[in-house]
């Protein structure tokens, strides 16, 4: 199969388009013939070897933890799925080495949900790591309720699109930061924009002055230092960008892949309270240029790359 790999760590420069064998089919996982793979930050952090100290290393490692592709091969046990079957999912390894950016992957089935029919496959393979990581941020940490406000910061970004209109579907008031060019992005999706770079602090109260019940931030840095004194009493907050967020009496989330939260995102789009913003569509062998786009991090949406 051919797949996007690097054998070191290092800059795109790094990244090699070629032949590479197939994984073996474990007895919980499926075969999955690739469509779309989604870009996202940890992509390249794990490129330039920035989860090293974190996780073991098997080279020629594979980027990619997004898939939207077809079942072409299920292990003896699996029931869930058969070939044929369409799919999206997460993939989280326990040792970084086989990604999604592949022709084809092996995955486990709790990974995995059916694919939204309404859905192309880049915009199914943009959906699972950021759609999930804005969904247990807000329904399982945050506990986001019918006519709270919450603030998402970056809420352009990959997490915050979904963020946005995830919060708007369980019945909350939203604002989210974001460049000024995003803002009537941001208004057709339910959202009330602010700017972030002058005065974020001024331009938040004057929009709740008695203060924010939840916040999602997916920014980090300063929009993430600002936020507790945005906070209403018994306000709450978590970060999906920085760990520091603990510190200031919030948490943190990393998101997990979770079956049944992935077909919670898959039932709001099939209704069309989700949809997906594509920042770039690129064929595979352009991984570095996806790379490139995601790192520099003023994209809105997502970054995919499709698989022929």
């Amino acid at each position: 199969m051919k797949a996007v790999h690097f054998h070191r760590f290092g800059g795109t420069d790094v990244l090699e388009y070629g032949e590479l064998p197939e994984q073996p089919l474990g007895p919980d996982r499926v075969r999955v013939r690739v469509r779309a793979a989604g870009v996202n930050p940890i992509d390249w952090k794990a490129r330039e070897g920035l989860l090293a100290p974190l996780m073991d290393t098997l080279f020629p490692v594979v980027p990619g933890l997004d898939l939207a592709g077809e079942v072409i091969e299920a292990a003896p046990g699996v029931t869930e799925y058969a070939p044929g079957d369409e799919v999206m999912g997460f993939l989280w390894p326990d040792v970084l080495g086989r990604g999604t950016c592949a022709e084809t992957v092996t995955a486990p089935v709790r990974a995995l949900a059916p694919k939204p029919a309404s859905l192309s496959w880049a915009e199914a393979a943009a959906l699972p790591l950021a759609g999930i990581a804005a969904y247990q941020s807000l329904v399982h940490r945050l506990r986001v309720t019918a006519g709270e406000t919450v603030l998402v910061h970056a809420a352009a970004g990959g997490v915050g699109v979904f963020a946005v209109q995830i919060a708007v579907a369980l019945g909350a008031r939203v604002i989210g930061t974001a460049s000024e060019h995003n803002h009537d992005f941001l208004g057709s999706l339910g959202a009330e924009p602010v700017a972030y770079r002058r005065n974020l602090t001024g331009n938040v109260r004057a929009l709740a002055p008695d203060g924010i019940d939840a916040v999602l931030d997916a920014a980090g840095r300063r929009a993430l230092r600002d936020s507790p004194a945005l906070l209403a009493p018994g306000g709450r907050l978590v970060s999906v960008a920085d760990p520091q967020a603990v510190a200031l009496g919030g948490g943190y989330v990393f998101a997990r892949p979770d079956r049944e939260d992935l077909t919670r995102l898959t039932d709001l789009a099939e209704k069309g309270l989700l949809r997906v913003e594509l920042a770039a569509v690129l064929p595979l062998e352009k991984a570095a240029e996806a790379h490139l786009l995601v790192r520099d991090g003023h994209t809105r949406g997502k970054v995919v790359l499709t698989v022929d």
